[in-house]
């Protein structure tokens, strides 16, 4: 193999090599920028539960999911293929993974994203779509960021509470807050 040839396969693999740890590291980004959304999913679910178990009379106790009591928030989390979960240093009821309900509860000053969601409808007599709703409510709220998934969850458990009414139009779902009677 003459020089020319062993320096044209070297810059190859060294291209190659540059390639590849573009990539994994765009992969590890988008898998971080997914954590997090699924955190915030996590904190949004914990929430949920916890104000289940708080107002009984809003909902059929029969109808939620059983936890154990001692079993942390994270049980999703923490079932990850076996690979990912050899590499983990804390075990699986990690400290963390138990504080984030009591996270969640900490966090009691700041009005929950179903109030600001229903005080947003309240400003309108026509439908509007969950994007339209996060969108305002970014603006308005710029220290709340919850994905999209996030605020169509919070208003679909509305519309099981029955404070607010889904409509479809077309492929679209709408979104209404339902008059309280004054009687």
């Amino acid at each position: 193999m003459s020089s020319e040839s062993a320096a044209t396969l070297r810059s190859r693999y060294v291209a190659q090599a540059a390639s590849d740890l573009e990539d994994n590291r765009r992969r590890q980004k988008e898998l971080e920028d997914r954590l997090t959304v699924l955190k915030q999913e996590e904190a949004l679910l914990a929430d949920i539960l916890d104000l289940a178990e708080r107002y009984e009379g809003f909902a059929d106790a029969n109808r939620l999911p059983e936890q154990v009591q001692d079993e942390p928030a994270v049980t999703k989390a923490s079932q990850k293929p076996a690979r990912a979960s050899a590499r983990r240093s804390a075990p699986a009821k990690s400290p963390a993974a138990t504080t984030v309900k009591a996270g969640a509860k900490g966090k009691s000053h700041q009005p929950l994203l179903g109030e600001l969601l229903s005080e947003l409808l309240g400003q309108y007599k026509e439908p509007r779509s969950a994007k339209e709703l996060r969108e305002e409510l970014l603006e308005k709220h710029p220290d709340r960021n919850p994905t999209p998934q996030v605020v169509r969850n919070t208003l679909e458990s509305l519309v099981a509470k029955g404070r607010i009414r889904r409509h479809k139009q077309e492929r679209s779902v709408m979104y209404t807050l339902v008059e309280k009677d004054s009687d």
